[in-house]
C-alpha cells in the first residue's frame, strides 16, 4: 500500500521548513553580516554605540542570523606568509638563564675566582672565569643547572651543552632543545595569532605552518594586508615597571639596570622616561583584559592579573604610594600614573590618548598573549573583493548552467515526476546551505563544484528510482504497487553510489588541506541531503499526488 504515516509526513516537512529557515540569511547576506558584527562586537566592548544599534536592527533576532562564510577566492581579503624569528628565543633564553648561572657560580667565587660575561653571540651564553685551573668546577655548576628536554624526541636529554673555550665558559642549548623550542615557539605563534585574528570578528581564517619556521596566514574579508599586519604583527608584551626619572632627552644613555623609554601619550609628547630595568609584574600574569571608560569618560583598558600578579602588584602599590608607576607596551609607556594607595585584588585600568577602536585592539591583543618571537613578513597579498566578486559570478553563472541543464533533463524525461524531483532539488539545496550555515562552514569555488556535483548526485538518485518504477509498471499490479516496488528496489543502489562517495569524501576531508577540505565538506553535505530529498521529499509529492488523483495507469 503506497502510504506514509501521517508523523512521518510531519518530520519530512519540518526538516524541509528548518532548511529553508536557516539558509534564508544568506539570501540577505550583507544584512545579516552587518547585526552578526554589531553583535559581536558589543558583546566583547561590554556596550553598544548608536551605529552598532543601527546594524543590530537590520536583522531580527529571533530569526537564525548563520552565514555560509565566503573564502579568501570569493571575497577577497588578505594573504601573509611570515617567519618566525626562533634566534630570538634562543636569546631570551640566554638572557634568562644568566642571572641564574650567576648566582650560582657566585657561591663558588672563592674556588673559580671572580666571573664576568663576556660578548658572544645572541645564542649563547660566555662566561669568562677568573681562576682557568678551576674551570672542571665551573663546568660542573654550569652542568648542574641542566634540566631534561621536554619533548617526546628529546627524552633523556639536557637542555644546555656546556663546553669550554680557553678561560670562557660557553653555554648553548643542546640540538634537541632548539627542536623542542622551536616546535614550541611556532605552535605558541600559530595559537597567538589564530586568538588574535578570531577575536577581532573575522571570518574563517587558514592559519597554519609551512615548513619548520614559516606560518601561513590568509583571512577573508580583511581590508589588506598591511592591516593584518598591524593585527598579528605587535608582540603586546605588557610590562609595569618603576620609574625612576623622566626627562626630554631622547639620547641619553642609561645606567646598568636600567632602560630609557618614549612616551606615547598625546599629553606628554617628547617625554623619556627613565625606568628600572626588571619589572613588577608582567603581562604573562595578565588574565582578562577589557575596553573600558576611565572616570572622564575617556576610553581606556582595564585588566586583571592571576593570584600570583596580583600578589605582586598589590604588595608594590602598597610600598610605593605617592610613586609614578610606569605601564609600557613594546618599550613605550603608554602611561605612567601615580599610585595614590593600595591597589588590592590584582585589577586596574590603563588609560591613555586611546580611541574605542584602539582600546579595543589593545584588549585584544593583551588577551592573546604575547608573540614569543618576532615574526619577518615574507610575502604579502591583498586579494580585491572585485576579484572575488568575479569568481562569485563565475561559479553563479556554472551552478545556474548545471542546475538548468539538468532540470530541462529531467522534466523532458519524466515529465510531471521529473518536476516533483526539481522542486525535490531546490529544497535539496536550500536543506545544504542552511546547514552549512548552521555549522558556520566557509564557502570556496572548490566548495561551490562540490554542490554542483551533489545536483547531480541527487537527480542520479532520482533516475535510479523513475527508471525502476518504469520497470515495475510493466509486470506490478497497478500504479501503487509499481511506485512502492520502485523505491523499494531502487534503495540498495541509491545506498551503494553515495556510500562510496561518502567514503571518499571522507579520506578528502582527512587527508586534505583548505580548499580540498572545503570539498569535501560540501559533498558530505550534499550527499546527506540529496539523499533525504530523494527517497524521502520526492516521494512524498508522489503520494501527494497519487492520494488526490487516483489515477489508473501512469506515465513516467
Amino acid at each position: 500500500m503506497l502510504h506514509i504515516p501521517l508523523w512521518k509526513r510531519i518530520v519530512i516537512w519540518g526538516l524541509c521548513a528548518l532548511g529553508l529557515l536557516t539558509a534564508l540569511p544568506n539570501t540577505f547576506y550583507t544584512r545579516v553580516e552587518k547585526h552578526n558584527d554589531a553583535v559581536t562586537a558589543a558583546e566583547r566592548a561590554g556596550f553598544e554605540t548608536e551605529a552598532q544599534a543601527a546594524d543590530r536592527a537590520l536583522w531580527p533576532d529571533w530569526l537564525p542570523s548563520g552565514l555560509v562564510n565566503l573564502g579568501l577566492d570569493l571575497r577577497g581579503g588578505a594573504h601573509l606568509l611570515a617567519e618566525v624569528q626562533v634566534a630570538d628565543v634562543y636569546k631570551a633564553r640566554m638572557d634568562g638563564l644568566w642571572p641564574e648561572m650567576r648566582r650560582a657560580l657566585a657561591d663558588a667565587r672563592g674556588e673559580i675566582g671572580g666571573i664576568r660575561r663576556a660578548p658572544s653571540d645572541p645564542s649563547e651564553l660566555r662566561i669568562q672565569i677568573e681562576k682557568p685551573e678551576a674551570m672542571a668546577k665551573a663546568v660542573e655548576i654550569a652542568d648542574g643547572l641542566a634540566s631534561n628536554v621536554v619533548s617526546l624526541t628529546g627524552v633523556g636529554q639536557k637542555d644546555i651543552d656546556v663546553t669550554v673555550d680557553g678561560n670562557q665558559l660557553v653555554i648553548r642549548l643542546s640540538e634537541a632543545e632548539r627542536a623542542a623550542t622551536d616546535d614550541r615557539t611556532l605552535k605558541q605563534s600559530l595559537e597567538i595569532i589564530r586568538r588574535r585574528v578570531d577575536e577581532v570578528g573575522t571570518r574563517e581564517p587558514t592559519i597554519q605552518r609551512q615548513g619548520d619556521n614559516r606560518i601561513l596566514i590568509q583571512v577573508p574579508g580583511i581590508g589588506s594586508a598591511t592591516e593584518l599586519k598591524e593585527l598579528i604583527g605587535t608582540t603586546a608584551q605588557l610590562t609595569f615597571h618603576p620609574v625612576l626619572g623622566r626627562g626630554t632627552d631622547g639620547n641619553a644613555i642609561a645606567k646598568p639596570g636600567t632602560v630609557i623609554y618614549p612616551s606615547i601619550d598625546d599629553d606628554e609628547n617628547g617625554v623619556f622616561y627613565t625606568l628600572d630595568e626588571l619589572p613588577v609584574v608582567t603581562g604573562e600574569d595578565l588574565v582578562d583584559a577589557r575596553p573600558d571608560f576611565d572616570q572622564n569618560g575617556r576610553p581606556a583598558v582595564s585588566f586583571r592579573f592571576n593570584p600570583t600578579g596580583a600578589r605582586k602588584f598589590g604588595d608594590y602599590t602598597a610600598a610605593n604610594v605617592g610613586q609614578l608607576f610606569a605601564i609600557v607596551l613594546d618599550n613605550e609607556v603608554i602611561s605612567a600614573p601615580r599610585i595614590n594607595q593600595h591597589i588590592p585584588g590584582g585589577s586596574g585600568i590603563i588609560t591613555g590618548s586611546f580611541s574605542v577602536e584602539s582600546s579595543t585592539n589593545l584588549a585584544v591583543l593583551l588577551r592573546a598573549g604575547a608573540l614569543p618571537a618576532e615574526m619577518t613578513f615574507l610575502e604579502e597579498r591583498t586579494i580585491g573583493p572585485e576579484l572575488g566578486q568575479d569568481s562569485i559570478d563565475a561559479g553563479r553563472v556554472a551552478a545556474i548552467v548545471g542546475i538548468v541543464a539538468v532540470v530541462a533533463f529531467m522534466i523532458a524525461s519524466y515529465g510531471l515526476f521529473g518536476v516533483f524531483a526539481t522542486i525535490a532539488l531546490g529544497l535539496n539545496i536550500s536543506m545544504m546551505f542552511g546547514f552549512l550555515s548552521t555549522i558556520g562552514a566557509t564557502l570556496t569555488l572548490p566548495g561551490i563544484a562540490g554542490i554542483v556535483l551533489t545536483v547531480g548526485m541527487a537527480v542520479d538518485a532520482n533516475v535510479l528510482i523513475f527508471e525502476r518504477i518504469r520497470e515495475e509498471l510493466k509486470t506490478a499490479k497497478g500504479p501503487a504497487r509499481a511506485i512502492e516496488l520502485g523505491y523499494e528496489k531502487a534503495m540498495s543502489a541509491i545506498i551503494d553510489a553515495n556510500i562510496t562517495t561518502f567514503i571518499t569524501a571522507l579520506i578528502l576531508f582527512a587527508l586534505g588541506s583548505g580548499p580540498v577540505k572545503g570539498f569535501a565538506v560540501t559533498l558530505v553535505v550534499g550527499l546527506v541531503t540529496s539523499v533525504f530529498t530523494a527517497i524521502f521529499v520526492t516521494r512524498t509529492f508522489v503520494v501527494l499526488w497519487f492520494d488526490r488523483t487516483r489515477p489508473k495507469t501512469i506515465t513516467v
